[in-house]
């Protein structure tokens, strides 16, 4: 790993995150809230932090896989960090871990809080709070390869390390052309929900705040009550499609932007993502009917349809109380917090294309035991799926199970109850947010240990970027070709092609 040039690239980052640290200050200075010093101070330190490092350290001509691993890790961290300083200096907040819990909360887009009251914090933090959700929905080092050169070299190993889902699509020859496509379709988008939002009575900041939140399938709402606070069908309405939008694959809407509208039904994911929805929909709705959960019929489809959509797509708004369902339907809003939304999406979980190969590989198997000299293959669409593909889905099987686990028993060895605690881990290593009892969608995550809340970071952090990225830095051996960084004062050695 090339620990100097690694450093040189955070460099860069933190400048460009100290320029977005200003974005709050106008609404600051609309809603008088005192914030525009706190903002102000919180991007100077990030320009300093990032000036001394881009000053002291030598940039590479050349990334490996290693050093993307190392920069989208250490990136996330830093922005965690740096996005908790406004939290921190609001003084709404008991101590910097609940602010480093809410700020990786925002950037991994999970939207578990600790806010028991979010009316507290003032208007610029609500706004830089969604704005976290809108950075790291598509990915801050997309958003960098996007509109900046300074990662052009080594930018298709930082796109691979950052995006999610087993494959990642290349819509254009360059990587940088690729981040620009996936960035306009995403601000394409969110203008649009603004709009529609603010047609609906919303005013423009709150319609803002819950568009980043929409897009990004964040789910931090500026209101405690999320949109249950607008009681509309409308508002609802659209939030529902907007959800279901940004679970799709971003490259599946550039090519239905451009016309080609057949592409979402050819997608098989695409078709197992809407009969889910549908299914699960339709499934809970009986459910809460039969119970009387709601007095009428509409009333009941209306809220499941919500749940379902904000629960898969893991964008974590609420608009009804699910820890009160019955069982069988808090079972069914668990089951899709696993599966999460599209690969190429902006939600999280383990994304429909995998589940579809597992179930796809088991039909299989269970063909080759009736018809031991059947030979079959396994396909998605009509592309046969490579074996390397299979394998790598699996792997990421077991190390999610083995990962899920170990979270599970430490933070439940913190005197935390076991629905609390399990959920709490669902939640966010599948990047959701709410969970169940404690951690329901009427509770937030402020009564958990510091210790949990810290655990439960981490989750965030690997769950966002599919464990594979941050585990693999706490291997010994992603560590021993680390080399010393080359400062700018020194004799620059002769590069060997080593990483």
């Amino acid at each position: 790993m090339r620990t100097g040039g690694v450093l040189n690239i955070l460099g860069k980052l933190l400048i460009l995150l100290s320029l977005f640290l200003l974005t709050p200050i106008p609404f600051s200075l609309y809603f008088h809230d005192g914030m525009i010093g706190t903002f102000l101070a919180c991007s100077a330190l990030g320009a300093i932090w990032g000036g001394i490092l881009i000053a002291v350290f030598m940039p590479e001509k050349e990334m490996g896989y290693r050093d993307g691993f190392a920069v989208v890790v250490f990136s996330w961290l830093i922005m965690a960090f740096l996005g908790a300083l406004p939290f921190y200096f609001s003084g709404a907040m008991n101590s910097f871990v609940d602010c480093f819990f809410e700020s990786m909360s925002g950037f991994t887009t999970t939207g578990a809080t600790i806010l028991a009251q979010v009316e507290v914090l003032p208007k610029s933090v609500l706004f830089w709070r969604a704005m976290t959700h809108w950075l790291g929905g598509m990915g801050i080092i997309v958003l960098t390869l996007a509109i900046l050169p300074l990662l052009g070299i080594g930018g298709m190993q930082l796109f691979q390390a950052e995006m999610p889902g087993p494959t990642k699509d290349r819509l254009a020859p360059r990587i940088q052309d690729t981040a620009r496509i996936l960035w306009s379709v995403y601000l394409f988008f969110t203008v649009a929900e603004i709009l529609l939002l603010v047609l609906c009575g919303v005013d423009f900041f709150n319609a803002t705040c819950h568009a980043f939140a929409t897009l990004a399938t964040g789910g931090f709402s500026t209101h405690t009550s999320s949109i249950a606070y607008y009681d509309s069908v409308y508002v609802e309405a659209i939030i529902i499609i907007f959800m279901f939008i940004a679970g799709i694959n971003f490259s599946l809407h550039y090519q239905g932007l451009h016309g080609r509208i057949s592409v979402y039904w050819r997608n098989e994911e695409f078709r197992f993502y809407v009969g889910l929805i549908l299914v699960t929909v339709l499934i809970i709705t009986c459910i809460n009917f039969y119970h009387q959960t709601y007095a009428e019929f509409g009333e009941n489809l209306r809220t499941a349809s919500f749940q379902v959509v904000s629960i898969i797509t893991t964008t974590g708004f609420g608009t009804a109380d699910f820890d009160q369902w019955p069982s069988a339907c808090k079972a069914l809003l668990v089951t899709l917090m696993f599966v999460g939304a599209c690969a190429g999406s902006t939600g999280g979980g383990i994304k429909n294309v995998r589940v579809l190969l597992f179930f796809k590989y088991a039909r299989r198997q269970l063909t080759n035991l009736v018809h031991p000299q059947a030979v079959s293959t396994i396909k998605f669409g009509k592309v046969k799926v490579p074996h390397e593909v299979l394998i790598s889905i699996f792997g990421f099987f077991a190390l999610y199970l083995a990962f899920l686990l170990l979270a599970i028993l430490l933070v439940t060895g913190l005197d935390v109850d076991l629905v609390t605690g399990t959920t709490a881990v669902i939640a966010t290593l599948n990047n959701i947010g709410p969970g169940l009892h404690k951690v329901g969608p009427v509770q937030n995550y402020g009564e958990l240990p510091q210790l949990a809340k810290v655990i439960l970071s981490f989750c965030m952090l690997a769950g966002r970027l599919e464990l594979y990225t941050v585990v693999v830095l706490l291997t010994p051996d992603f560590w021993k070709m680390a080399r010393k960084p080359v400062l700018r004062w020194h004799k620059v050695p002769e590069r060997t092609n080593g990483r």
